[in-house]
């Protein structure tokens, strides 16, 4: 009875099937790369997530607030005997009213564009920050229904997304606790960075948005969209 000989496979150190002409090179360099873009992409998704809820955060509270300001502007006060003035009483002149520039990072109403479903916060100054909270107001330029020209600024991708729609004649309401002035648009033009002539003052009281530009250009855009509206009527003047 002959004996059998239980023959292994053959094999070698770098698998069980020969031949193996080359030893399989390291991927240990393609692993790190892969874990280091993975990590880049959390942290990418993560700042992304915290700016899209810190804004929606600010922009619902400071519209609750705005809400509270109208809601109780627009209640009659009801006139005691002291308040009330005597009958012969007359203003021969009429009182100047001088409002101050706002402090930045100061709410200062609401920008809504109807057509568009355009309803976002105002903040006074156009730094980093306050674009990625809300629409800036740029500082030096007119207070809303004062006379000259009135600058917003906001970010293409943003706020300011749907102005690439935006038509002659669309009407933007600014919402304030001093009341709701109506502009309406007259034109749009494509400027570079450097023209900054159009935010000069305006005979009239002037509204004028700013954004970046093209709207799909990935990272800084070289351009800027801007359009301009003017004052077409104040609403609800808290000030009558």
């Amino acid at each position: 009875m002959g004996m059998r000989v239980m023959m292994r496979a053959p094999t070698d150190r770098w698998g069980p099937l020969p031949p193996h002409a080359y030893p399989p090179r390291s991927h240990r360099g393609l692993r790190w790369l892969e874990r280091v873009l993975f990590l880049v992409a959390v942290l990418c998704l993560g700042s992304y997530g915290y700016a899209y809820i810190e804004a929606a955060l600010y922009q619902s509270f400071e519209n609750r607030e705005l809400d509270a300001i109208l809601t109780n502007a627009s209640r009659p006060t009801p006139l005691t005997n002291a308040s009330r003035p005597a009958p012969s009483t007359q203003v021969h002149s009429e009182q100047v009213v001088v409002r101050r520039p706002p402090a930045a990072g100061t709410p200062l109403g609401r920008i809504e564009i109807p057509r568009l479903h355009v309803s976002t916060i105002i903040r006074a100054g156009s730094d980093a920050r306050t674009l990625r909270l809300a629409v800036g107001y740029i500082p030096g330029t007119a207070l809303p229904g004062e006379p000259g020209n009135m600058g917003l600024a906001g970010h293409r991708d943003t706020f300011f997304r749907r102005l690439r729609d935006i038509r002659r004649d669309d009407e933007i309401r600014v919402v304030t606790a001093n009341g709701t002035f109506t502009y309406r648009v007259e034109r749009t033009r494509i400027v570079e960075p450097t023209d900054v002539w159009v935010l000069d003052p305006t005979p009239r009281p002037a509204l004028t948005l700013v954004t970046c530009y093209p709207f799909t250009y990935i990272g800084s855009a070289p351009q800027r969209f801007v359009v301009r509206a003017t004052l077409d009527r104040p609403l609800n003047t808290a000030a009558q």
